[in-house]
């Protein structure tokens, strides 16, 4: 009997950046399709191998949109795309690892590599390992009332719910907690999904207004159940918020701080599509089972910041994502150095939602979840916080109508274009200058350069000025579109004003560094011009 063990990896067809990531594996050595022969007992040195390739492997897999974008460049000398991605790609390795073998020697091969997998994921680098610091002048008496009912109604929990400085409301691990640890349990029956709009005397009227969504009617039976004293939920809709400041609540003077920047046509719009949305409504719900007092706007502004912020997509057994209130799981913060990242499907077994860590998550600590790869504007117009570090999905959008759609290599070019904070890219040189590869050979195609190979671009760095000018030119409006930095006096503004100042400082902060890379390349081209390389 053979005493292998065989790993297969393989990128999947339907992967929608197959292409892109196909090239990154290529650049490895890779293909679409490897197989890791696990022979017998392996050395440490053999073992090590292993891991780096099923890491190469594993990484360019788990790139999402942002990181395919910015692969090229922002891959550190280690291999390591992102925090987020090499979490991922370590979870997916243990994934794929057997859970038992015939042999004893595949045994031990297994499980001398998933303990090598599972010391990779406790040494994460950037990950956050700090002791929470706790307000203990706010006593979370709801939030215990809240944690106690959840207990009673079968929620399993591994976490303390605490004010935390600098975050609200938070989750602190009780006890240590590794690897694929469940830190929540919440079953079925103790979330908010729209079945309980379906059994309530709202439905018969709901389900006769054209076009409404299952959203938008638990939505409205979560206004009127707020106020229901004989809720079942009514321990989790006290511990809620009389408002929940987000981005959508801002005020004049909030708004006006946001004068040109990206944040202000999000805010804008978002808040127009809800109006609309509202006045389109609330005309037919006349109905005594919903009281005119209780669907106010003020009313349905509070509950689509409730859903925005606190709801979750949630995939039932029978295979329908829901959105849903998760009661004692809105606690957790989110973070770009999550704990908790795979969520989000209900176990068949023991029809409950369960929240298992993806990293260590020490006594003490709080416990984070992500939310998603949102931007910084996306978080605060939705969720009413700005991550705390750089966020690698702060990138700015950009809408170059400079090449005919016939001209796109479509298997491997990008329709959109974006920049982020160039301290983010790991090259700096010439021809790279930390701007992403896909945005500057766009616009070498665009001054028509059609060949990026080193030689092309050595032969036509007149085309490389004006590609470094034209981004140049671009920025610079941005920039003086913010205007001068604010001399206001931040402890003495609203809170608001204050996540604007943030905001806008943020977007001034990456615009500075593209324009600071664009100006440093600009002058190392220049000297190539002047002293060609031998």
């Amino acid at each position: 009997m053979s005493e292998t063990c065989d790993l297969c990896l393989e990128l999947p067809k339907d992967d929608p950046f197959y292409h892109h990531k196909k090239k990154l594996l290529s650049c490895k050595g890779l293909g679409v399709k490897e197989t890791l022969n696990l022979s017998g007992s392996l050395s440490q040195q053999l073992l090590n191998a292993a891991l780096e390739k099923l890491l190469q492997f594993g990484r360019i897999v788990n790139l999402d949109k942002v990181e395919v974008y910015f692969g090229e460049d922002a891959c550190t000398p280690a291999g390591i795309y992102s925090v987020r991605n090499e979490i991922s790609a370590l979870s997916w390795i243990l994934s794929l690892i057997p859970v038992s073998c015939k042999m004893q020697t595949q045994v031990d091969t297994l499980e001398a590599l998933r303990a090598a997998v599972k010391s990779r994921i406790s040494e994460v680098v950037g990950a956050e390992k700090e002791k929470a610091r706790v307000v203990d002048s706010y006593r979370c008496e709801k939030e215990s009332r809240l944690v106690e009912w959840g207990q009673d109604n079968g929620v399993k929990t591994k976490l303390q719910i605490a004010q935390i400085d600098g975050y609200g409301r938070g989750a602190i691990a009780s006890e240590d907690l590794k690897f694929g640890d469940v830190a929540l349990e919440i079953p079925i029956s103790s979330i908010i999904s729209e079945e309980y709009v379906y059994n309530s005397d709202m439905y018969p009227i709901l389900e006769k207004i054209d076009g409404i969504t299952s959203e938008t009617m638990v939505l409205l039976w979560t206004m009127r159940e707020k106020h229901n004293l004989d809720s079942k939920f009514k321990p989790y809709f006290d511990t809620l918020q009389e408002n929940f400041c987000t981005g959508l609540s801002f005020g004049v003077n909030a708004i006006m701080e946001l004068d040109g920047t990206l944040l202000l046509d999000e805010i804008m719009q978002a808040k127009e599509l809800l109006r609309d949305r509202y006045d389109e409504l609330i005309p037919l719900l006349s109905n005594p089972v919903f009281p005119p007092e209780l669907y106010t706007w003020e009313n349905y502004l509070w509950a689509c910041e409730l859903y925005y912020s606190n709801s979750m997509q949630i995939k039932f057994p029978d295979g329908k994502l829901k959105t849903c209130l998760i009661p004692v799981a809105g606690f957790l913060n989110h973070s770009i150095y999550p704990h908790i990242v795979k969520y989000g499907k209900v176990c068949v077994e023991t029809s409950s939602l369960k929240f298992p860590v993806s990293r260590p998550c020490n006594k003490g600590e709080q416990c984070f979840l992500s939310y998603g790869n949102y931007s910084s504007s996306h978080l605060l117009t939705f969720y009413g916080f700005l991550p705390k570090g750089d966020n690698p999905y702060d990138v700015i959008p950009l809408d170059f109508d400079v090449i005919d759609d016939e001209d796109i290599e479509t298997e491997f070019s990008w329709t959109t274009h974006m920049l982020r904070g160039t301290w983010l890219s790991s090259n700096h040189n010439i021809f790279h200058y930390g701007l992403p590869t896909p945005l500057l050979n766009y616009l070498r195609k665009a001054q028509g350069l059609d060949h990026h190979s080193e030689t092309d671009l050595w032969e036509n760095l007149e085309v490389e000025m004006g590609v470094l000018e034209n981004i140049q030119s671009t920025f610079d409006d941005m920039m003086q579109n913010l205007g001068d930095a604010d001399s206001i006096d931040r402890e003495n503004t609203d809170w608001d004003v204050k996540l604007a100042m943030e905001s806008k400082e943020r977007q001034r902060k990456i615009i500075s560094s593209i324009l600071d890379s664009c100006s440093a390349g600009i002058k190392l081209v220049q000297e190539f011009i002047i002293n060609p390389p031998v």
